[in-house]
């Protein structure tokens, strides 16, 4: 299943859009990733079941003390996976994705946290269960992995979201490594969009049911069509966000712009989620530029 034209249009005006306000302000822009970090941090781990919330994660990262005891683990999870994302920002900058990248951030996560399996693949007797799905037997993870990366940097014809979203979505039924795999393939979508020119990309832990339902719609029925959705509405959002910085733009709630324009509530909120509205979040809260005009469901 390949992302449709009218996507593909929307996400190529919004990145033309992008690009030309971009030029001088690559220092906002470095701040708003920077800013980015703790939701991004949160989110993924959140995911992964880490009990720690928003406002945790960014007093630990900040190296501010928490106010409940939290286990040393979750801590250092925090800190490793800001210090993946903030190395890869720049990283995408310079290379290709490669299965020694893959094995360098891999040690960066985990390193500190469990040194025997960190910045390598499973070995053998190493096996791994997602949920029903047995990841493939540990001897055949190198080629397989090997054989994924040759498949995406060497396809050169298909449109880019969808070969990302093959991508994660081959990456995590392998299950390349004991502990790790959703964070680093999450850090890998963004490395890749990265290496495109386009921001990085949050993957919430409030639309995960969405998110694993496309991993069950792929292994089920081979549709990548979920994942693609996944993606492209994260990045339009990120999209979305950056352009209403770049534009200078008031920013206000969503709920402020409902009641200003005498909207319906459930209605906006709705057109936000579905990205029909260039609207996006900041700690979970919705926001738009004040500036924007709403033509009755016609953006």
């Amino acid at each position: 299943m390949a992302t449709t034209k009218p996507i593909r249009d929307r996400l190529t005006a919004l990145k033309s859009e992008f690009d030309t306000l971009r030029k001088g302000k690559e220092s906002l822009l470095v701040m708003i990733d920077e800013a980015d970090v703790p939701e991004s941090v949160y989110n993924s781990n959140a995911i992964e079941n880490s009990t720690l919330t928003l406002k945790e994660t960014e007093k630990i990262l900040l190296d501010m003390e928490v106010s409940r005891d939290v286990s040393l683990r979750e801590v250092y999870e925090a800190k490793n996976l800001a210090r993946v994302i903030g190395y890869t920002r720049n990283k995408s900058k310079e290379t290709e994705i490669s299965k020694e990248l893959i094995l360098l951030l891999h040690q960066m996560l985990i390193g500190g946290i469990d040194d025997k399996i960190a910045g390598r693949f499973r070995r053998l007797g190493e096996y791994v269960r997602v949920g029903t799905h047995v990841a493939p037997a540990p001897e055949h993870v190198e080629k397989m992995i090997e054989a994924l990366l040759l498949e995406y940097t060497g396809n050169l014809n298909n449109y880019f979201l969808d070969k990302i979203a093959k991508f994660h979505l081959d990456f995590e039924n392998i299950h390349p490594f004991c502990d790790g795999n959703g964070r680093i393939g999450r850090v890998l979508v963004c490395f890749q969009l990265q290496r495109l020119g386009f921001p990085m990309i949050i993957i919430r832990d409030r639309e995960k049911k969405e998110y694993y339902k496309a991993f069950g719609d792929y292994r089920d029925d081979k549709s990548a069509k979920t994942m693609e959705k996944v993606v492209y509405l994260a990045l339009m959002e990120s999209l979305n966000k950056r352009i209403t910085y770049l534009k200078g733009q008031k920013i206000i709630t969503l709920s402020e712009y409902t009641k200003i324009h005498g909207l319906s509530a459930p209605a906006m909120t709705n057109a936000a989620r579905r990205q029909n509205i260039p609207a996006f979040r900041e700690k979970g809260v919705w926001k738009i530029g004040e500036d924007f005009e709403y033509k009755n469901g016609k953006n």
